[in-house]
């Protein structure tokens, strides 16, 4: 007798549209198992240099990404028309799983996501969300409250824009100009100027 096919539960997505353009969408990304012992800083920059050929290859950049020591978080903005972020994520699981299972280790089969509202896409309520990602080590007991800026795994990144850092003085009004450039002028186009970042 045929043992009956194994089907895997996967996660429904929304359809392809709501992944694209100036799409705001939340990923998380589990470790298989949830097994830890791989979070360590060369991983940190392989990881952030990953994301960077990412953000600069289809177009996106991430507000805020934390690295807990079993699961990611990446807060991706569309830039362009023709960003497509399903795209963008399926190039970086490849080469991120390829980099966790050089150390012996594997993603999850799939991730999770949720596209933000119109209503949390307002400014406002955007800041509120991506406040609510970094703290995640403090909800973890890795920092104390109020101490979550001082996670090292916690950062973003603006592509073309290395010295643009969470929670610092004009944080907020920096990056919604730096954003609104990039929208403009797009990431190869975008160009370099000390007036941009502010």
């Amino acid at each position: 007798m045929q043992r009956p096919t194994e089907r895997r539960d996967y996660l429904k997505r929304l359809p392809p549209g709501y992944y694209r353009a100036q799409a705001y969408v939340h990923w998380s990304l589990t470790v298989e198992g949830r097994r830890q012992g791989w979070l360590k800083p060369v991983f940190y920059y392989r990881f952030r240099e990953l994301l960077t050929h990412t953000a600069f290859r289809y177009e996106i950049c991430c507000p805020i990404f934390c690295c807990m020591p079993d699961h990611f978080h990446l807060l991706w903005l569309g830039i362009s028309d023709d960003t497509d972020q399903r795209v963008a994520m399926k190039f970086f699981r490849r080469h991120l799983n390829a980099t966790l299972k050089a150390v012996g280790f594997e993603l999850q089969s799939q991730g999770h996501d949720h596209v933000l509202t119109e209503e949390q896409r307002e400014k406002d309520a955007f800041e509120t969300v991506v406040e609510y990602v970094a703290r995640n080590p403090e909800r973890a007991g890795l920092v104390q409250v109020d101490a979550f800026r001082d996670y090292p795994y916690t950062s973003c990144l603006l592509p073309g824009y290395p010295e643009i850092k969470p929670f610092t003085d004009n944080h907020w009004p920096t990056f919604w100009r730096v954003y609104s450039h990039l929208r403009q002028h797009g990431v190869s186009r975008g160009g370099w100027s000390e007036e941009t970042a502010g």
